[in-house]
């Protein structure tokens, strides 16, 4: 049982260290997102100097969905693994 025990400590180690980057990369899309939806007005050259911007920007959140989803997915099984691992722990300890 000890390293079962062992093994649930790494799992919920490694729980949280994904969770917590999980958490920092959903803080700064949102960062991003607000930054997308400011509307600004400008004079035509100033818009034109500034449209570059916009498409890097929507590169970097296209970008970041697919490594929320990843982290999201991996944060789920390891924290179902992690909750499989306690209860049989408890049922046959």
């Amino acid at each position: 049982m000890s390293g079962l025990s062992s093994l649930l400590r790494y799992l919920l180690m490694f729980s949280g260290a994904v969770s917590a980057v999980l958490v920092v990369l959903v803080i700064y899309g949102n960062s991003l997102d607000t930054r997308e939806d400011e509307e600004i007005y400008l004079n035509e050259t100033q818009e034109k100097m500034m449209a570059s911007d916009q498409p890097a920007l929507i590169g970097k959140m296209d970008r970041l969905k697919g490594g929320i989803a990843v982290l999201a997915v991996v944060t789920g099984v390891s924290l179902l693994a992690t909750a499989g691992i306690w209860v049989y722990i408890g049922l046959y300890r």
